[in-house]
């Protein structure tokens, strides 16, 4: 029977792509309606809005096109203490973006009777939830860069971590 050898990155690259997709979308739909009407409460959390529009932007077209394609591609950009540094300043950024989002909507009234508002509210959760999925992936980089041989190669991000 053949060794089944699929390492556990590339699942977790996927995921956190599946919801930094869904954090985009829902936090273009509020910049959307934002834009197209005039509600005065908006006007004070665009910009945690707007970074949350950053964070997916970044993870879905950078960051994890990155962690895919440099290590097959262009190894030598994918050095074995880039890896990580890039995870974690993504991990940093969603913890901070998910954050400033949970305050803010926090402090809206009657976010019950808004679909726009609930919609910032899962946002805010799907950014939690890809704050842990990069900060486990932070933490297995730095594990796998830290044990890996100190050659001049450079190694994927695929490698075990015992």
């Amino acid at each position: 029977m053949a060794k089944f050898d699929f390492p556990i990155f590339y699942i977790l690259r996927a995921v956190q792509a599946v919801f930094a997709i869904i954090v985009l979308g829902l936090a273009g739909h509020a910049v959307d309606v934002y834009n197209g009407t005039r509600w005065r409460y908006w006007v004070d959390g665009l910009s945690e809005v707007n970074f949350m529009v950053f964070n997916g932007v970044w993870t879905f077209f950078i960051v994890v096109p990155y962690f895919i394609v440099a290590p097959i591609f262009v190894p030598a950009l994918a050095h074995r203490y880039a890896l990580p540094a890039v995870d974690g300043v993504t991990m940093i950024f969603w913890f901070a973006g998910f954050i400033a989002l949970a305050v803010y909507v926090g402090d809206l009234d009657d976010c019950s009777e808004h679909s726009v508002c609930q919609g910032l509210q899962a946002a805010a959760a799907f950014g939690a939830f890809n704050w842990v999925l990069f900060l486990a992936t932070t933490v297995l980089n730095t594990l796998a860069a830290l044990r890996r041989d100190p050659g001049p190669g450079t190694q994927p991000p695929t490698a075990s971590v015992p």
